[in-house]
Formats: C-alpha cells, sequence, structure tokens
C-alpha cells in the first residue's frame, strides 16, 4: 500500500482570508449605488406616467367630468382657490390638481399633508405637478410672487365624514383667510361634486390606522365607483383691504373664511342638484 506524502512545506490557505483590494469593493458598492438609484427614478417616472394616464381616463372617461366657470379664475395676480374635500381618501385633491393644470396657462401650488409625499410614486408625482409641504404660510410666498394656490381648509375632517352626511362642509380652517389678507388675493370659491359617491366612507379600521402611522384607515371601496363628477368656479371674493391694527386683520380674516365656506356650500348644494343621478 503506497503512502500519501505531504509537502510541509506549503503552508495552509485560511479561506477567510482572501485578498481583497478594499478600493475596488468601494469602487463596485459606488456603481451598485448609483445603478439602484438611476432604477429608483425610472421606476418612479415609470409609475408617475401610469398615475397620469389613470387620473386622465378618470377624469374624461370613468367620471365623465364637467367643469365651468374657468372664467372665474383670474388670468394673472394672486388668488386663493379653495375647494371642498370629500371622499375617503382624497381623490378629489388629484382630479381638481389634474383638471387645472390641464386647463390653466399658469401653475397652481397645491399644500399638502405630510402623508401624500411619503407614499411612493403619488408623493413625487404631486411635486412635480406644484404640491407644497403644508404650513402656517399656506404658500403666500407663491402669492406674493402674483401666483395660484389651491386649498382645501376641511383639511382631513372633510374626509372623514360618514355617507350620510356627504357633502355638508365642515367647519373651514382660518389660514388661507390669513394669507389671502396678508397678500391682497382674492378667493375663488371651487366645489366639487361627486367624490362622496366615488370613494364612499363606510366606516373605518382604527387598528389599521395606528399601525401604517395614517391619520385613519377608512373601509371604502376598493376602486372608486363610477359616480358623475362636476366641478364649478364661482366668481372671486375680493380681499379686504388690509386693516392696520393686527385685531383689524383677524377679523376680517375671519370673515372672509366665514364667506368662502358659505359661497363653496351655496355651489354645492346648488350642483347637486344639477345631476340627473350620482351614477351611471
Amino acid at each position: 500500500m503506497s503512502e500519501i506524502v505531504t509537502d510541509s512545506t506549503v503552508e495552509p490557505v485560511d479561506p477567510v482570508d482572501p485578498i481583497v483590494d478594499p478600493v475596488a469593493v468601494a469602487d463596485v458598492l459606488d456603481v451598485a449605488g448609483v445603478e439602484l438609484r438611476h432604477l429608483k427614478r425610472v421606476l418612479e417616472k415609470v409609475g408617475e406616467s401610469a398615475w397620469e394616464r389613470l387620473l386622465g381616463w378618470l377624469v374624461d372617461e370613468y367620471f365623465r367630468l364637467e367643469v365651468t366657470g374657468w372664467e372665474n379664475i383670474p388670468a394673472e395676480g394672486p388668488a386663493v382657490l379653495v375647494a371642498n374635500h370629500s371622499g375617503a381618501w382624497g381623490l378629489d385633491a388629484f382630479v381638481l390638481q389634474n383638471v387645472l393644470d390641464r386647463g390653466l396657462d399658469r401653475p397652481l401650488h397645491v399644500p399638502a399633508a405630510p402623508l401624500v409625499f411619503r407614499v411612493p410614486v403619488i408623493g413625487s408625482y404631486a411635486r412635480k405637478k406644484g404640491a407644497i409641504p403644508l404650513d402656517p404660510t399656506l404658500g403666500w410666498e407663491h402669492l406674493n410672487a402674483g401666483g395660484l394656490v389651491g386649498v382645501f381648509p376641511e383639511g382631513m375632517a372633510g374626509l372623514e365624514k360618514p355617507f350620510d352626511e356627504r357633502y355638508r362642509l365642515r367647519p373651514f380652517s382660518p389660514g388661507f383667510a390669513v394669507t389671502a389678507v396678508r397678500a391682497g388675493a382674492p378667493v375663488v370659491p371651487v366645489s366639487v361634486i361627486g367624490a362622496e359617491e366615488a370613494c364612499p366612507r363606510l366606516g373605518d379600521v382604527p387598528a389599521l390606522a395606528r399601525l401604517l402611522d395614517l391619520p385613519y384607515f377608512p373601509i371604502t371601496p376598493p376602486f372608486p365607483l363610477p359616480s358623475k363628477w362636476l366641478i364649478t368656479i364661482g366668481e372671486p371674493i375680493p380681499a379686504p383691504p388690509r386693516a392696520e391694527s393686527l385685531a383689524g386683520r383677524s377679523a376680517a380674516a375671519r370673515n372672509l373664511c366665514a364667506e368662502a365656506q358659505a359661497a363653496v356650500q351655496e355651489l354645492v348644494d346648488r350642483e347637486r342638484s344639477r345631476r340627473e343621478t350620482p351614477f351611471w
């Protein structure tokens, strides 16, 4: 029987001690990071394009949306567009933005809650279309530069309405009126009819809301129902003269807020009666 001869002069190779160039590893990681960022941008662009096409189809075909009152939006100078807010998921904000983006020759900036910017694709799309972070100034810098700002003064309370209280406006937050008075901008009331039936709030699931860190999680159809939508733009409400005193400006803002809410509610009540049926 032959013997196995080993060479004791050959040092064993440590499998965990390979010859690795740290610089090469760093280069590979850098390239991978660039590729991942590029892939993310591509996926975002694809998602944004798909979302925009879906919105266009919803507006033109599915909701059969009609818009009246374009002439009431000033062609130049600052203005605050004030609309009612409804429907379980706030789809009306995206529909209104889509309609105004296509119909206006000037940009519109809409203050949006932080939640909007957290949603993949939706957040980046909203930002590109003029959404701005929600803060106490409510787009004053854009108004001061002569731009348009759109707001939903009901806020989340408008989306949380149960279906049997649809189209009953919740109290408006007066922040937009303070901003309008400060900028000397007229307020343009806008009514949106159709969102209450498209995305009815039938209830909510508090446990899911807490789990997902959402203000609330509504029970609603998984896809919007085929309701008939009407958007009506009312006549501008001029901004009151800027008072010298803080008390005077506060009173003017409160009065403007109340007048704007009454104007939007009047439009909502009138336009609801124009539909022969809420659905197809």
